[in-house]
């Protein structure tokens, strides 16, 4: 049977949702983690339906596409089809021509896992690398270490301290709690937590919000940031620290994280706070 590439609607969602669970592994380079389609969710069910596309054979989910924007393709395969020839000739067609519904026409961008048989096909197509990232890994075999400060987990009580401590760790950011709620709604968030470390005069200093896939699964931080007027005190090593206390409670085998690697500060961040660097990976990128 051919392959087909479609949006999942609302309603298919929580499929999407359940085939990023089953490929997630310890073994895999950093790919589409249902904790990526849970933060999107922000902007609510119908906006993140709108931007998953899902190919498929005999009905079977193949890959997973999120536009985390109009020119940014985050691309998934199951672990048995990452060398499916037929399925990376037609994700190729499919994201170089606009009328598929996929990627709009000129400069776009994709990640794709690592060796992964679309990376070469793309490549071939004109395709060119792009900026280089960073993943990190912590493995959760053993206990976590308390991170040294309180860490409080947030609920919808707190929402408003979560949501300004997002906004003052990012420039861009437009977190609200209007958005943290739909986020919240979301099938991923299910197995989510927002956590808020605050320092010894009770200030709310850093944020983190963790995704598990479930019980042997790694799980992602998504985002990690320390608000602008508490930076330089230590407070991001010891939210990540506490991230991966929370993701081993809830099962995780591993705490992972994708980082840009100019973001030289990041990668200190993480590997300070126990995280081992993995090989770069580089989206690939068309120009317009």
């Amino acid at each position: 049977m051919a392959i087909v590439v479609g949006k999942p609607g609302i309603d298919g969602l929580s499929e999407a949702v359940a085939a990023l669970r089953e490929w997630q592994s310890d073994e895999a380079s950093m790919q589409l983690h249902p904790g990526d389609l849970g933060w999107f969710w922000r902007f609510g069910a119908e906006a993140t339906a709108a931007a998953v596309r899902t190919w498929r054979r005999d009905g079977r989910i193949l890959a997973v596409g999120l536009l985390d924007e109009p020119e940014l393709l985050r691309l998934t395969i199951a672990p048995d089809a990452q060398q499916d020839k037929e399925l990376a000739q037609r994700l190729a067609e499919d994201l170089a021509e606009p009328e598929r519904g996929v990627l709009k026409a000129g400069r776009a961008a994709i990640e794709a896992p690592l060796g992964a048989l679309v990376q070469d096909v793309l490549s071939e197509h004109g395709w060119n690398v792009d900026e280089p990232w960073t993943p990190l890994r912590r493995d959760l075999t053993e206990p976590v270490k308390d991170p040294g400060v309180r860490i409080e987990v947030i609920g919808p009580e707190q929402v408003q301290v979560r949501t300004e401590v997002g906004r003052a760790s990012f420039d861009s950011s437009t977190f609200t709690d209007e958005r943290w709620h739909a986020m919240a709604a979301g099938s991923p968030y299910a197995d989510a937590r927002c956590l808020v470390a605050y320092d010894d005069r009770d200030n709310a200093v850093a944020a983190v919000t963790v995704w598990s896939a479930g019980p042997g699964k790694p799980g992602l931080l998504e985002p990690m940031g320390v608000h602008r007027d508490h930076r330089g005190h230590g407070h991001g090593k010891a939210i990540t620290v506490a991230a991966a206390a929370a993701l081993r409670e809830m099962g995780s085998s591993s705490a992972i994280v994708n980082t840009p690697s100019s973001n030289v500060g990041a990668v200190a961040t993480y590997r300070s706070a126990g995280f081992e660097q993995r090989p770069e990976n580089r989206d690939l990128c068309r120009d317009a």
